[in-house]
């Protein structure tokens, strides 16, 4: 089926049903369903090689990410290809290994191989300085998913910080006073402002920060059982832990039950982003759930608009919601409960 009988059966010119199918502003919506319904009954599909020559572009969209955690990354990318979907686009999606230091070089070939029209950035590569240098040479089209830099354009973000200063207040509100963090990656926004947010509820709770509560992470599981392991020894453990993401959670929570803790009667717990595990762990984890395929998904458009027209395209911030469940309740009055 060719655009020209998709173009006689809508009774518009092949240029309007092009223009349809590329999502160009100045359709009248009319127009733009009686071309949309056209297609549907011929069972048009637009040839993406005569579209990307007639175009001048690849219509072709690359996510490139370092290894977050499977969940995470699996859920942005469903955001992306509903996007991408709408918009008669295709997704490549492009790992990098980001500790060996050659993803500039990688991404970069990337770009010269196959010319996707523009990037989506998934951290740490969001805020990665010769990387960033390295694409705006080659005059690439980027978005963001999180980024640092508030200074960033296109994209969907999340205030991170203020949804732990959120959960903080709900930890306080049940009489903790020795919270825990768990920190995530060195290299990640997400650590830094999950920190900040952590520290921004201590200080509104008229709580002193204290290093020693402070443990680093890596996002995982592992982390978090380590982690519990080092809060145990300490003088005065903690009555509750902040987990950088639930990954970490259910490994201090899996360290916890192993050394015969109860959660959350003997220690409270708590984690970020609200994955389908969170609701699977008993008790169930309380969190705070990023929505993650939304922000692909909006990020993608963003980055769509910005590659139809430099100066469209905007940083969206996206709303959280706390998900308080079993895994936190109020503070331990037996003595010796760690013992």
């Amino acid at each position: 089926m060719r655009i020209e009988a998709v173009a006689r059966a809508a009774g518009v010119s092949m240029k309007t049903v092009s223009r349809v199918f590329n999502h160009e502003p100045n359709v009248r919506p009319e127009t733009r369903a009686k071309v949309e319904a056209a297609a549907k009954a011929l069972n048009y599909r637009p040839n993406p090689s005569a579209r990307s020559l007639a175009g001048h572009r690849s219509y072709l969209i690359a996510l490139a990410y370092d290894n977050p955690p499977g969940h995470y990354i699996m859920d942005l990318m469903s955001g992306v290809v509903d996007a991408c979907e709408t918009a008669h686009y295709s997704m490549m999606m492009r790992p990098v290994d980001y500790d060996s230091h050659s993803h500039v070089d990688v991404i970069a070939e990337c770009v010269g191989q196959y010319a996707p029209d523009g990037i989506l950035l998934v951290p740490p590569l969001t805020d990665d300085a010769a990387l960033l240098a390295r694409l705006a040479e080659a005059g690439t089209r980027l978005a963001f998913v999180s980024p640092l830099d508030a200074q960033a354009r296109v994209g969907a973000r999340m205030d991170e910080r203020a949804a732990v200063r959120e959960l903080m207040a709900h930890l306080v509100a049940l009489g903790h006073r020795r919270i825990a963090h768990v920190k995530g990656r060195r290299d990640h926004g997400a650590t830094e402002w999950r920190l900040a947010g952590y520290r921004d509820g201590l200080r509104a709770a008229g709580l002193a920060y204290d290093k020693s509560l402070v443990i680093p992470g890596e996002f995982s599981f592992e982390s978090g059982s380590a982690a519990l392991q080092a809060l145990l020894a300490l003088d005065a453990p903690p009555t509750a832990i902040f987990a950088a993401n639930d990954d970490t959670a259910a490994g201090v929570m899996h360290a916890a039950l192993a050394r015969g803790l109860r959660v959350p009667d003997d220690l409270s717990v708590c984690g970020f982003d609200d994955q389908p595990m969170a609701r699977q762990l008993w008790p169930s984890l309380t969190t705070v759930r990023q929505p993650v395929a939304a922000m692909g998904r909006i990020a993608t458009e963003q980055l769509l608009l910005s590659i139809r027209d430099a100066s469209a395209g905007t940083m969206v911030e996206v709303p959280y919601a706390l998900s308080l469940r079993d895994s936190t309740g109020p503070v331990p009055t037996r003595a010796g409960r760690r013992r």
